[in-house]
């Protein structure tokens, strides 16, 4: 498995415990927040998906 996408999960997985643990404390923040990480992680993993398939080509 690639290291790029397991750092970008790790991250991922990271913020999200971050996100959920504190969230009484970010209050509206949350939504934001959530809303960020998902679009991060599906971009970053979709750029990556995109670069090994140039790769077989």
């Amino acid at each position: 498995m690639n290291l790029k996408i397991l750092l970008t999960l790790a991250i991922a997985l990271l913020l999200a415990w971050a996100i959920f643990h504190f969230k009484a404390a970010l209050g509206l923040f949350i939504l934001p927040l959530f809303i960020a990480l998902v679009s991060f992680v599906t971009l970053r993993l979709y750029r990556l998906m995109e670069k090994d398939d140039t790769e077989d080509r």
